[in-house]
């Protein structure tokens, strides 16, 4: 199943001169979901997972799923202030300022296998900074895995763990 085919292609979103990839469409169709978490499935066992961890807001799409598939615990990466309780907090910086990047304290045991997932691979930020709280928080990062994957952002250069990704835009 050519699963690029089910994503919609937004012009000028969130403002002009971006072009937004959105998987609406590709969860909107039962099949083409179906096989993308079988995919997902498929890429993510070799690494091993005790744990996934998800980032807000489109990688709970992608983690949650595929956390009940492969039958292991999901636990949320989220914007600071948005989780209950005791939270370990990571702050990263952007291109212009910073931000933060928080889990529940306790969610990820110390030495536990995790991966990281999200619904695509931009600049590979937010993807470096969860790795990076991960470990600070003492788990065995094991890996990451998007459905997208926009190459010429070249966001996998920033992360030093192994990534895989279901679909590929070169520009």
């Amino acid at each position: 199943m050519d699963l690029k085919s089910h994503i919609r292609h937004v012009p000028d979103f969130p403002k002009p001169g971006i072009l937004f990839y959105d998987i609406s469409t590709l969860l909107a169709h039962p099949a083409a979901w179906r096989e993308t978490v079988r995919r997902l499935a498929e890429a993510v066992k070799p690494m091993e997972p005790e744990i996934l961890v998800g980032i807000e807001s489109r990688g709970f799409l992608t983690a949650a799923p595929l956390a009940l598939e492969l039958g292991l615990g999901f636990v949320m990466a989220r914007k600071k202030g948005k989780l209950p309780g005791e939270t370990v907090t990571h702050t990263y910086d952007l291109e212009y300022g910073s931000d933060a990047i928080e889990i529940q304290a306790g969610a990820v045991k110390k030495g536990q296998r995790v991966v990281v997932l999200d619904d695509l691979l931009a600049t590979g930020g937010t993807l470096a900074a969860s790795v990076d709280l991960l470990r600070e928080v003492g788990a065995d990062v094991r890996g990451a895995a998007c459905i997208i994957e926009l190459s010429f952002l070249n966001g996998r250069s920033r992360l030093d763990v192994p990534v895989e990704t279901l679909i590929t835009y070169d520009s």
